[in-house]
């Protein structure tokens, strides 16, 4: 014999399909949320059963059976491990959890299956904000809520049928009231050292920048507008031609790629010597890239606290940059470095792989003979070849081949920086003349509002330094050559022919002045990390405030939350009731005649006892009484022409005569 609790489950109903839809499209919510950093082809099968099983549950309620439930959880498991190799960690771990959602709905038949759905559906919003902590992340997860509490109240007893905006009001006004709280939590809850979560910054560098650049490589960076860093001057911000970032200094080529170091030259050295003629300070607030590098404006001066100036006037830091990261500097916009040259540098500043590129090698002789010993009119002969030589700037070239320098100079005569960086260092070395290529950022968009130069990942760039005879090392940008505008105007001008919607000014404008919002968001919230808690009294006199300071303040300033939310309640002004309001208007009118309802007597047996008392009203009182039960208690709103006519009756009753 099953038992009671077996009973009420067997005969529990079915939820409604409004409840179900709502489920649907809150599944559907934390799916779309999780989808940029789950692979393409899981959240393609993941969007499909989640459409196929609402499409079935509107045709046919009931549970899908379990024999196609199991193999698509071991399905589903297996493909979370072949991906990532384990189901343990951020990525797969969100994987997994989003995939069991899914599965969720397959048995989601009861109100108690679906009061679990919703739940497991805002621990997986949440967790978007692991790999995503901005503000429209932040305002996207609070808004997907709002169907996960529209669900549970759907599934209340007594709830009827509404539009999908009057259902979603109620979790928009919870939400609302529960701000405050939420405010004061996030100032006064004891947190970890870590920002907001505790969580690491999201997986790999974002900027591009690694130690190494092979021509091809930056072409899915120069359409990133993410923000790689931002940077604040002490006084007016230099022009658009002398914003270059030192990244990475590179000396060894071997046909393709150039790398940061050759490991035949990995010995420390003391950085090269450098001639300032007058200085600029600066502060950089730099994004996570997981690399140790920190761009500096060209030239640095000096390396920031906790990092070193390398040979090459490079700035590595002592430690990755897994976190947002704030350093000051000084540069030198003119100046003159490593006026003279030794051997050992000279030597590979000439390095060439033998057997590549014969065709430019040759230009490069031909022009040695042609010009001599005037190593500057070598430089102007290729730059004169990048602008009269039909060359394009172009973010999507054709492919090169084993010789990469000689297709591009003689064939395909289309790329962007990368490739014309390459390109002019090779003929340079070919022509003898000690050269090598600089990767970092150039350009930026002065932010007004925020008084700072807003950089982004599609600003990296590429370009070359040659040593000169009196001069020392030159910065050389041959896109500039091709492309004045990447140098004067930015990467957006650059781009503009192969990407006008990139290059709308309109939406150029919103998405730079939106920055600043995402710069105070991330300095006021994603920021305020332990330190800046332990500083928050400092403006009333407490230096540091330790973590029974501010346990005594989170429960003081509950108190007096939770004491507001009542005194509201007990004062505010509920909606007036109409129709009680006209009963009770009769009611006046007869107890004036010595009719008064008594403190525990209901409106039936109060206007029966009337109609006793009134005989000559006894029909009138008996249409009022029948009206009257009728509109409060066959609807659940009274009718408003049936509410307006019952009022104008009382309005107009009258006592005529009373019987003791």
């Amino acid at each position: 014999m099953r038992s009671p609790a077996s009973r009420r489950k067997a005969v529990e109903p079915p939820i409604d399909l409004r409840a179900f839809d709502l489920l649907s499209l809150t599944m559907a919510l934390v799916l779309g949320l999780h989808a940029p950093h789950l692979p393409w082809w899981l959240s393609m099968a993941l969007a499909l059963t989640l459409g196929w099983r609402w499409w079935q549950r509107r045709r046919q309620a009931g549970r899908v059976p379990r024999w196609l439930k199991l193999p698509l959880l071991a399905l589903l498991t297996q493909a979370v491990i072949v991906q990532y190799g384990s189901i343990f960690g951020r990525e797969p771990g969100s994987a997994l959890a989003v995939g069991l959602l899914i599965l969720k709905l397959l048995e989601t038949e009861t109100a108690r299956d679906a009061r679990v759905g919703s739940s497991f559906a805002c621990f997986g919003l949440m967790t978007a904000l692991l790999f995503d902590q901005g503000l429209l992340a932040t305002i996207v997860v609070a808004l997907g809520l709002l169907p996960a509490l529209a669900t549970l109240r759907a599934l209340e007893p007594g709830q009827a049928p509404t539009s999908l905006a009057r259902g979603l009001l109620p979790g928009l006004a919870l939400s609302a009231a529960a701000l405050p709280l939420a405010l004061l939590a996030f100032l006064l809850v004891p947190r970890l050292s870590s920002p907001l979560w505790g969580a690491p910054s999201p997986g790999p560098a974002r900027t591009g920048l690694s130690n190494s650049m092979s021509p091809g490589n930056f072409t899915d960076l120069l359409t990133d507008d993410h923000p790689a860093m931002r940077v604040s001057f002490d006084g007016a911000p230099p022009p658009a031609n002398l914003r270059y970032f030192r990244a990475y200094v590179m000396w060894n080529f071997d046909g393709r790629s150039w790398r940061y170091r050759d490991a035949r030259y990995a010995v420390p050295r003391e950085p090269a010597t450098l001639e300032a003629d007058g200085a600029i300070q600066y502060r950089i607030s730099l994004q996570p890239t997981h690399q140790r590098v920190l761009p500096t404006l060209d030239m640095p001066l000096q390396a920031p606290a906790q990092a070193s100036l390398q040979a090459d006037r490079e700035v590595l830091a002592d430690k990755p940059v897994n976190d947002e990261l704030s350093y000051s500097a000084r540069s030198a916009l003119r100046y003159r470095l490593q006026s003279t040259l030794d051997e050992r540098s000279r030597h590979r500043g000439l390095q060439l792989p033998a057997g590549f590129n014969p065709r430019t090698r040759a230009l490069a002789a031909q022009w040695r003979q042609r010009y001599g010993d005037d190593d500057a009119a070598i430089v102007q002969a290729a730059l004169t070849l990048f602008h009269d030589g039909g060359f394009r700037y172009t973010l999507a070239p054709a492919p090169l081949g084993r010789d990469s320098v000689d297709d591009f100079l003689f064939d395909t005569h289309e790329g962007f920086c990368e490739h014309y960086s390459s390109a002019f260092t090779v003929l340079m070395r070919a022509a003898g003349i000690p050269s090598r290529v600089v990767t970092g950022y150039q350009g930026g968009y002065w932010n007004k509002f925020g008084q700072y130069l807003l950089v982004r990942y599609s600003d990296a760039h590429a370009w070359s330094e040659v040593w000169l005879a009196g001069r020392g090392w030159v910065r050389i940008d041959p896109t500039g050559a091709v492309r004045p505008e990447r140098v004067s105007l930015g990467a957006a001008a650059a781009a503009g022919d192969q990407l006008p919607w990139y290059r709308n000014d309109w939406l150029q404008g919103l998405r730079n002045r939106w920055d600043i919002v995402n710069h105070w968001w991330d300095q006021g919230v994603i920021g305020f990390d332990a330190l800046r808690q332990r500083g928050l009294l400092t403006p009333f006199g407490v230096r540091d405030t330790d973590t029974a300071t501010l346990g005594v303040l989170l429960a003081i300033s509950s108190v007096l939350f939770i004491a507001i939310g009542l005194a509201w309640t007990l004062l505010r002004r509920w909606p007036r009731d109409p129709l009680q309001d006209a009963l009770r208007e009769l009611e006046r009118k007869l107890a004036r005649a010595g009719v008064a309802r008594g403190l525990a007597e209901g409106p039936q047996h109060y206007l029966s006892r009337a109609a006793r008392a009134l005989p000559g009203q006894r029909d009138e009182l008996a249409r009022l009484m029948s009206c009257y039960l009728e509109l409060r208690y066959a609807h659940d709103e009274p009718p408003p022409e049936s509410l307006r006519t019952f009022q104008r009756a009382m309005r107009d009753f009258r006592v005529v005569n009373v019987v003791k």
